[in-house]
């Protein structure tokens, strides 16, 4: 969890110092426009991504850059998730993400942190999940997620 908190850390350091060409100057962040548009891509878009397994709005979605820790402390990419969709929509009956944190900074990088609910015949399944993304060319592109606390829970409905 250590190491984690410290790579992320890094990545935030690293991309409130890097100038480089596809990154918004400073200053011109609109930070209600650009929360706006973060909620809908966290609440509505990322998820439709993953159900009707649309590669195209994923690859809009995500760096190429991406890097995601899954649940289980494995390693995934921007390629292993494009290949994830790809091979089958999700079996969940519903899903929702509930924004915790959700903060823009001047330098064109946000977090978006969270809980998860997915809803699948009678079981309840929630997880944790922080994201950090970077403003390039006006869009926002994930380039670091974070999954973890994933708990299967049998309600009744």
């Amino acid at each position: 969890m250590r190491l984690i908190s410290v790579m992320i850390i890094a990545l935030l350091f690293y991309s409130c110092q890097n100038k480089s060409k596809g990154l918004d100057q400073p200053g011109l962040v609109d930070k209600v426009k650009d929360e706006e548009i973060l909620r809908y891509l966290k609440e509505v878009e990322w998820p439709r991504a993953y159900r009707e397994q649309d590669t195209v709005l994923l690859d809009r979605i995500l760096g190429d850059d991406f890097q995601m820790v899954t649940n289980d402390g494995e390693w995934s990419n921007k390629r292993l998730q494009m290949e994830r969709i790809k091979s089958g929509p999700t079996d969940n009956d519903s899903f929702k993400f509930e924004i915790k944190r959700l903060e823009v900074f001047d330098n064109g990088t946000a977090i978006v942190g969270g809980t998860g609910h997915i809803w699948t015949d009678s079981l309840y399944h929630i997880y944790q999940s922080s994201n950090i993304l970077i403003k390039r060319d006006s869009l926002w592109k994930a380039v670091l997620s974070h999954v973890s606390g994933y708990k299967k829970v049998t309600v009744s409905r």
